[in-house]
């Protein structure tokens, strides 16, 4: 698949369309939760519910920033995340989703592995499911985006939030993680299809179940993915393998705050390598990136 093809796609979400063939977008990250790892309790209000006017105004303001994509999410999928009710998400989800549907006409993702959420979220206004999971965990998660004819994002991942850990320098052993990646998405592609959704979306799952040399490598071999004929979706944004790349000589692991450069680096290779979607913390920043990084590719046109 050559440049000018991985960027030819073009998803009906919802009955609202995701043009990815000029350029990539940016999804902008909305975490309602007391405990993700970087922006956690950052929207609550007192007694730790969520403050609505609040949430809207990070949402708008990522909107203006550049972002096409609006992610809402109610539950940490960080290592070790405390897995919460259905009705706890819902609570923490869709009052946000119905009152941004109303002020805007952003594409909003729904980010849960759990069917009755994601049915949920799309009658409150979501436009895309995007499951961790890959529909591994629920079953009748299928069933609600057909019905629904929401866009999906199929992710991979090992196991459970719950089960995780961190990424550190030991592989998680068996084949290389480039076969395991695709081998898995293909496997969550062919259960899409068999439910009739075509508008479908990939994300490697970087951070997931990998260790920081497997990161790396997905990152530098994520061209590989396109032959699976979907949009990539990249989500690297503070991640701990970065923070394992740019920790000093004998010292700590850098925090979430201090990886915002080892961010920009990560997301630059992962468009050179055929990334039509950045999932973000910074959508400022990402934008720039992405202006960079198409720059670029207008002046290679230019000099053949």
């Amino acid at each position: 698949m050559n440049t000018d093809q991985k960027r030819a796609f073009k998803l009906n979400c919802a009955g609202r369309m995701l043009d990815l063939s000029a350029e990539p977008k940016i999804m902008g990250i909305l975490n309602t939760t007391p405990d993700s790892f970087y922006d956690g309790g950052t929207l609550l209000g007192q007694g730790h519910t969520l403050d609505l006017d609040r949430a809207l105004d990070h949402a708008l303001a990522m909107i203006r920033a550049g972002a096409s994509i609006i992610d809402i999410g109610g539950e940490s999928s960080r290592p070790g995340a405390k897995k919460i009710s259905d009705s706890e998400e819902i609570a923490r989800t869709i009052p946000l989703i119905a009152l941004l549907s109303q002020k805007s006409d952003i594409l909003i993702s729904i980010d849960t592995y759990k069917a009755e959420v994601a049915k949920h979220a799309l009658q409150a206004g979501a436009h895309i499911v995007n499951d961790i999971s890959g529909f591994t965990f629920d079953q009748n998660l299928p069933a609600v985006c057909r019905k629904y004819q929401a866009a999906v994002i199929l992710m991979h991942t090992p196991v459970k939030p719950e089960s995780m850990l961190w990424s550190t320098g030991t592989d998680s052993g068996g084949e290389d993680i480039i076969t395991r990646v695709n081998c898995s998405l293909a496997q969550s592609i062919s259960l899409a299809e068999k439910n009739a959704i075509e508008n479908i979306i990939i994300d490697p799952g970087f951070g997931f179940g990998k260790s920081v040399a497997e990161n790396f490598q997905l990152l530098n071999k994520l061209a590989s993915l396109l032959a699976l004929g979907r949009p990539i979706l990249a989500g690297v944004s503070r991640k701990s393998f970065l923070g394992h790349a740019i920790k000093p000589p004998e010292g700590e692991t850098l925090p979430p705050s201090e990886r915002l450069a080892a961010t920009i680096a990560a997301q630059t290779i992962a468009l050179i390598n055929g990334a039509s979607i950045l999932r973000v913390h910074d959508v400022e920043a990402a934008s720039q990136c992405i202006g960079v990084v198409m720059g670029g590719r207008k002046a290679e046109k230019l000099d053949t």
